[in-house]
């Protein structure tokens, strides 16, 4: 797959003009939006285009993941979730619920 059979909707990066949004450039910033708030058609476009290296790495480094995210990417790249850097920043930062 190439760059141009990328098909990711405009309402992902609301905050960007889509048109000029370099995918190689900034992968963890389309990773995030697409692991968030992507369907289903979005995730299998991205892993395709991506390598799994790049897509673990990218991943273990995002500050903030949703905990339901975080669980599904540590299972789909075989990696321990306390390895991930959102869940140590996590972990420091407890709200009282979780205290």
């Amino acid at each position: 797959m190439n760059k141009n059979d990328i098909k990711l909707r405009k309402s992902l990066f609301w905050d960007v003009d889509i048109e000029q949004l370099d995918i190689d450039k900034y992968p963890a910033y389309v990773l995030q939006r697409v692991l968030e708030y992507g369907k289903w058609e979005e995730w299998v476009q991205f892993r395709s285009y991506y390598p799994m290296e790049l897509i673990r790495e990218t991943a273990m480094n995002l500050r903030t993941l949703r905990p339901e995210v975080l669980s599904y990417i540590a299972l789909y790249t075989d990696t321990n979730i306390e390895d991930y850097r959102c869940y140590k920043l996590a972990q420091l930062h407890p709200t009282l619920w979780n205290s």
